[in-house]
């Protein structure tokens, strides 16, 4: 199995995971608001920030590159995440993103997908090897590709979230369900040739001047697991039809107290809380080893204790 290390440096050969930044979605900011939830999600799960009462949030808006000077105006997929603090000073992470699917099923297979878009003559033929040894991805590749957009605004597109997690609720009964973020304002696009006369941090300098002005919100939606759904594959679209409104995300201002001096932030989606419990996912599992490795390239710094147990 590909480890970490392996992972990040394949990474910086396609152009990402830069000395003291984040491997991917480097380029990014953090916002602070709250979040409440609806009567319906303490049905579904027992997790503390579920119960109703109005929570902290921090927030990341992000674009997906590892590149931290990756303009605003190029398509590409973005990321949005979420830091809940629950009443006891504990937090829960949500990571999500404007692509509703993962190319690849599992560690191996996404880092074999960048070592075949590494740039360079002969990068139509590998790609067309990695297809052929990877027949799945040819089902993945639509989804990724229609999140190769621009929008309005950070605050104007949905995101969602790539793997399954088990909701446990106060009566023992239990679901998997899929994470979606999706704008109260509406989903808005850039067409492409107004995206090309964007400045390069548009997107940041426009939802700085939003929220001035008024609340960013998203409704936190979740989308219930048919029978047949895959729990530990992200590049395999669900077929379930239940989709339950679980709360209320309110974007207020800037953050102004975090990732200062030494200060690290890690969203990290296997940082989970009671009633809410990881799938067996390897996508989702790998990716505390890699923030870890991540974190360490970036700043020299051990996350030890801090890191969710895989």
């Amino acid at each position: 199995m590909v480890t970490p290390d392996q992972a990040i440096e394949t990474i910086r050969e396609t152009g990402g995971a830069q000395p003291g930044n984040r491997a991917l979605h480097a380029k990014g900011k953090l916002y602070r608001g709250t979040f409440t939830a609806t009567p319906a999600a303490a049905q579904l799960s027992c997790a503390a920030h579920l119960s109703g009462a109005a929570v902290p949030a921090l927030i990341r808006f992000s674009s997906g590159s590892g590149n931290p000077k990756q303009p605003d105006n190029a398509p590409g997929v973005r990321g949005m995440a979420v830091k809940f603090t629950l009443p006891d000073g504990s937090t829960t992470d949500v990571s999500t993103q404007t692509a509703q699917l993962f190319p690849a099923s599992t560690p191996d297979g996404f880092v074999s997908l960048l070592h075949a878009m590494r740039p360079g003559p002969t990068a139509p033929l590998r790609l067309l090897g990695y297809i052929a040894t990877h027949p799945s991805f040819v089902k993945a590749l639509p989804v990724v590709r229609a999140a190769n957009t621009v929008p309005e605004s950070y605050g104007t597109i949905a995101y969602h979230g790539l793997h399954a997690f088990r909701w446990v609720a106060a009566d023992g009964s239990a679901r998997f369900v899929r994470y979606h973020l999706l704008p109260q304002a509406g989903e808005h696009l850039v067409p492409p040739d107004v995206a090309k006369t964007k400045g390069a941090d548009f997107l940041i300098d426009e939802l700085d001047k939003r929220v001035a002005t008024q609340p960013v919100r998203f409704d936190y939606q979740v989308q219930i697991a048919a029978d047949g759904d895959s729990t530990v594959d992200p590049s395999k679209p669900w077929h379930g039809t239940q989709t339950v409104t679980v709360g209320s995300l309110e974007i207020t201002g800037i953050d102004t107290e975090r990732e200062h001096g030494g200060d690290i932030v890690v969203f990290d989606p296997m940082r989970v809380t009671d009633g809410i419990e990881p799938s067996d996912d390897p996508v989702l599992r790998f990716r505390t080893l890699a923030y870890s490795a991540s974190v360490k390239l970036r700043s020299g710094v051990d996350r030890g204790p801090e890191a969710p147990a895989t």
